[in-house]
């Protein structure tokens, strides 16, 4: 039994060496294979870009995609790549090459063309990204180019359409859009009124009012364009229904509200009114409105002194010094230089700050990102 055993095993061990021999010739030949079909291209495209001949390198990757179609996702990771780096025409030369190839599938040429549309939109040629996303419509990347055409609608400020647009999207399920589609219509009142076409305004508004009665821009801007008419009474009511349905964004007006009170001869219930709304939210711009309405000098510094008190301000102070008989000029003047840089509006979406209220901020273009309050009252 001993000896059946071995014999086997000496007959099975050059077999398994065979065996072995054969299987490393088999890995052996598939290697060099592989190495003869993998595109020279490629690795010469990969020695420029890494010796920084980067003109070079895009030429032979793109020599390397003509013969070998498992290097598209190098493609797009280069075509990325040079778009972040704000080289755009090397980016749309990538993303072009692939889009004229044959042998790609249509999944990944609707994502050339979409690569292509945001290299066009990084670039500023707003035109030639309009077209690449309309090219995308009813594609898997429908929803994201319809949103991209809004963003280039509302940067050529092309209202109607932007309103088109948005009013779509919400009718997809992507999102509510009212408040900006709102925007649009109150950009359309504003072209209106620029126009002459107080007619035409009005109803700009009041669309606005009906699809987002919620948004504060539509009250407000209806009683500016009110009382730049000399129609005070009609600007006092709709800046009350901004104060009921928005007493934040009040104050955005409050100095607007005092000046059409007294044409109207309204001077007293709007007092009681501005009162009421300081005492919820005090606030520097409903102080001076107060101011306007009740001049009265022992009053006003009673009031000047309470609110500093209430809201310890650089403004506040330099109101309180000036109410001072005994104040030296250039300390008011000292803290005044000082607080300007706080009396700005601050984008709460990139942080830009501007003197004046903005509905839409022109640094990262979101609506409604700016709070009503400036720096030093949030």
């Amino acid at each position: 039994m001993m000896d059946f055993e071995l014999g086997w095993l000496l007959l099975a061990l050059p077999i398994a060496f065979a065996l072995g021999w054969i299987g490393s010739r088999f890995d052996l030949r598939q290697w060099r294979r592989e190495q003869k079909s993998s595109p020279k291209a490629y690795y010469k495209g990969l020695n420029l870009l890494l010796n920084e001949q980067q003109d070079k390198a895009i030429d032979a990757f793109i020599e390397a995609v003509q013969g070998d179609s498992d290097t598209t996702e190098l493609h797009f990771a280069l075509g990325n790549l040079f778009r972040r780096r704000g080289e755009f025409e090397r980016a749309v030369r990538v993303h072009q090459h692939l889009m004229q190839r044959a042998d790609i599938s249509a999944t990944e040429r609707e994502r050339a063309q979409n690569a292509l549309a945001q290299d066009y939109l990084k670039a500023g040629l707003f035109d030639r990204a309009e077209s690449a996303y309309r090219a995308l419509e009813g594609t898997p990347f429908d929803t994201e180019a319809r949103l991209a055409l809004l963003q280039l609608q509302e940067r050529s400020r092309d209202w109607r359409a932007a309103a088109d647009s948005a009013s779509r999207l919400e009718s997809a399920g992507t999102g509510s859009f009212a408040s900006r589609i709102a925007h649009h219509w109150c950009e359309l009142a504003l072209e209106a009124d620029e126009h002459g076409d107080a007619a035409q305004a009005e109803a700009a508004l009041a669309k606005a009012r009906e699809i987002a009665p919620a948004s504060p821009r539509s009250w407000v801007q209806a009683g500016q364009r009110l009382a730049r008419a000399g129609r005070h009474a009609d600007a006092l009511a709709s800046w009350h229904e901004l104060r009921r349905r928005h007493p934040g964004a009040f104050t955005l007006v409050a100095q607007d509200f005092a000046q059409s009170a007294l044409a109207a001869g309204q001077g007293d219930s709007a007092l009681a009114a501005l009162h009421v709304l300081y005492a919820q939210q005090p606030s520097l711009e409903l102080l001076q409105a107060i101011d306007t309405l009740d001049a009265d000098r022992s009053r006003q510094q009673q009031r000047h002194a309470e609110h500093l008190r209430q809201l310890p301000t650089l403004s506040a102070a330099a109101a309180v010094l000036r109410d001072s008989p005994d104040s030296q000029p250039g300390v008011i003047a000292a803290i005044e230089h000082a607080a300007k840089p706080l009396q700005r509006y601050r984008c709460a979406a990139c942080g830009f700050e501007a003197q004046h209220y903005f509905w839409q901020c022109p640094g990262c273009l979101s609506w409604d990102s700016f709070p009503p309050q400036r720096v030093e009252d949030q």
